[in-house]
């Protein structure tokens, strides 16, 4: 039945918006972490997500969204002149995180907002299944 492949495609996406949610969440967690060395300092991860279609035959198939992979971001380090951090390097300066928490929380509130619709769509879906079997009552 066809209506049945929309619990897998939301199920994905839902999946999708999960994992976005926590990345987001590790990102606002380390926003003000810093290090001595820029190469330790944290850099703020995004996941990458494409859209699939797995074909099964000709008339069935699954479709939905696929983690490619989590980059980290490319944004650069601000340095910070901070003598007395314990974590100071030589010259006395500390390297700050990349995160930008007010893009996290944009990121946020719109992996929350796309997840909240993909349970409507199950619900709906849902319903809509169970009025088409009442029909037959």
């Amino acid at each position: 039945m066809a209506l049945l492949k929309v619990f897998d495609v939301a199920g994905t996406a839902m999946n999708a918006q999960s994992v976005r949610m926590n990345v987001t969440a590790s990102n606002l967690a380390n926003a003000d972490s810093v290090n001595g060395d820029p190469e330790k300092v944290y850099r703020a991860k995004q996941p990458v997500f494409s859209a699939f279609r797995q074909s099964l035959d000709e008339h069935s198939g699954l479709s939905g969204v696929r983690l490619n992979e989590i980059v980290e971001s490319e944004a650069p380090l601000s340095k910070r002149f901070e003598p007395s951090h314990p974590d100071a390097d030589a010259d006395g300066n500390v390297w700050m995180s990349n995160v930008n928490a007010v893009e996290e929380m944009v990121n946020m509130i719109s992996a929350s907002r796309s997840y909240k619709n993909n349970v409507e769509i199950v619900n709906t879906t849902k319903d809509l299944l169970l009025q088409t079997l009442s029909l037959g009552r």
